[in-house]
């Protein structure tokens, strides 16, 4: 056997083992089964893990942002005129984030922590002074307090008296700063007085700079990484008692800031929301891609706050059958002290028409007013997000009142924010080299396939020259008899003789 036999054997035979060892492995998953499991065993909330101090301190920068409905005919909706508003904002802030006192429980099995906030005003980012800028909107202490007294023979009259005295009238004109982080209220004064454990100040995100919404437990995922960053209890509670049913008292999912490795397009993701006293579900929607990071974006669908004729499952938010409202908002009274206060999207995203009709200045758009999460579904790491809720009071025709007999029930928007994230440049990087990372030993098993082909492709080239080469020395060459008869060999037998072609013409 010459070299050149050798060699064609020896990438033949190279070629077929590569191809065959390398679309073993691809078929089976092996390396990808790999990455995965190491992905796991590094995605977990325990000391030392890849993603614990992000997850304890996210190094992305987070903003919130306010935007208020400025009542523009205020007098007119009291006498029963359709309410017109203009949305002002943003009063943008930074921030700040961390989890707080962290510790293993159960066995280091899980984790507990309080997720604390805190707020600094952006000038730059916002329309102006929120010390300055005032708003004209419901008077949200009144209306909780006529919803509190409400069918009560003697203190509904009583109160009405004071609101009178005290000129607290159903709208109000307050500034962004006192809305926000809270004011004094004459008439919550006066009710404190006789209930000493009334609040006496109001804002919508009173005590909310600096504070935390309570002690979460979470799983650290090393168990079952499904489990990764789902919530185990909150303030010591498996489940909620605002609602009437086991479905709507649930607490499942995470609280928004994790999410486990691997997603799947077809799965849902939970979240448990403290503000809006429930746990809400996402679905995917689309692929999209933010600073060359692949992601899937998941967003809430209509059925979340779909009506409970639409939704059987939403029938356990109704506070009582006939406060069962429509399809896009929620009345969150039960986890309110009792204020008659609604959630929805901004603008009554994905509500019924009737309540974006019933005021004059709203105009709902899913690009400025869906929320989203933007996740990796390698790793689980939120790369881009916006969460877009508002806050309306349910105003209405209250016995006792005078002040209120000309006005029909509406959702009286007061406020949406938006509270925004994008991964920072360094962990996008740093993400990028992960899956990058991942993506090599994923499909490792192509390469092998790719340097097969590259030896399949030398071995026909060997194989054909070879033949080439062999064709090329018959037709050089001829057998023919030495003379018109053969010679006979005493010894050896007949001889052939071995001539050029040219000879034998001649």
């Amino acid at each position: 056997m010459t070299r050149r036999s050798c060699t064609i054997y020896v990438v033949g035979i190279t070629c077929a083992v590569l191809l065959a060892v390398g679309i073993g492995l691809f078929a089976g998953q092996v390396f990808r089964t790999l990455m995965n499991n190491r992905l796991k065993k590094e995605i977990v909330l325990v000391e030392g893990s890849r993603v614990f101090d992000s997850w304890k301190k996210p190094p992305p920068p987070v903003y919130m942002q306010f935007f208020f409905f400025n009542v523009t005919n205020p007098k007119e909706c009291l006498a029963g005129a359709k309410p017109e508003v203009k949305q002002i904002g943003p009063y943008t802030y930074r921030e700040y984030r961390y989890k707080d006192n962290v510790s293993m429980v159960a066995n280091g099995k899980m984790v507990s922590a309080y997720n604390t906030k805190s707020f600094v005003f952006l000038r730059e980012k916002s329309v102006g002074d929120p010390a300055e800028d005032n708003i004209t909107t419901v008077n949200i202490p009144a209306w909780a307090v006529m919803n509190n007294v409400k069918g009560s023979f003697w203190r509904a009259p009583m109160v009405s008296i004071w609101m009178n005295s005290l000129k607290s009238d159903l709208f109000t004109t307050r500034t962004v700063d006192e809305l926000l982080w809270g004011y004094e209220d004459p008439l919550l004064v006066r009710v404190a007085g006789t209930k000493p454990e009334v609040e006496t100040v109001f804002g919508l995100m009173y005590k909310k700079n600096g504070s935390n919404d309570g002690e979460f437990i979470y799983h650290t995922g090393e168990q079952n990484y499904m489990d990764y960053g789902r919530i185990e209890t909150w303030k010591g509670q498996r489940e909620l008692t605002f609602w009437s049913s086991n479905y709507s008292n649930s607490i499942v999912g995470s609280d928004g800031s994790a999410f486990h490795p691997l997603l799947d397009k077809d799965e849902r993701i939970h979240i448990f929301t403290p503000d809006l006293c429930r746990t809400i579900y996402m679905e995917f929607e689309k692929d999209v891609e933010v600073k060359g990071i692949p992601a899937y974006r998941f967003t809430p669908p209509p059925s979340v706050l779909a009506s409970k004729e639409e939704n059987p499952n939403n029938e356990g938010f109704c506070i009582t059958p006939k406060e069962c409202l429509g399809t896009g908002v929620l009345k969150v009274s039960p986890c309110r002290k009792g204020a008659p206060v609604v959630a929805s999207f901004p603008h009554f995203y994905l509500a019924d028409d009737k309540y974006v009709a019933a005021i004059e200045g709203l105009s709902p758009e899913r690009t400025h007013h869906q929320t989203f999460l933007d996740l990796n579904p390698t790793t689980g790491v939120i790369v881009r997000a916006n969460k877009r809720a508002q806050v309306n009071i349910l105003m209405q025709r209250i016995p006792g009142f005078p002040s209120t007999r000309f006005l029909n029930e509406t959702v009286f928007p007061v406020m949406f924010l938006n509270e925004s994230v994008e991964i920072d440049d360094a962990s996008s990087e740093r993400l990028k080299k992960l899956l990058l990372i991942s993506n090599l030993v994923s499909n490792f098993p192509l390469v092998i396939v790719g340097l097969g082909v590259i030896l399949l492709m030398v071995f026909v080239i060997l194989l054909c020259r070879a033949r080439k080469q062999k064709s090329s020395a018959e037709d050089d060459t001829t057998y023919s008899p030495v003379n018109d008869k053969e010679k006979e060999d005493p010894q050896n037998g007949t001889y052939i003789g071995l001539t050029p072609k040219a000879n034998v013409e001649a």
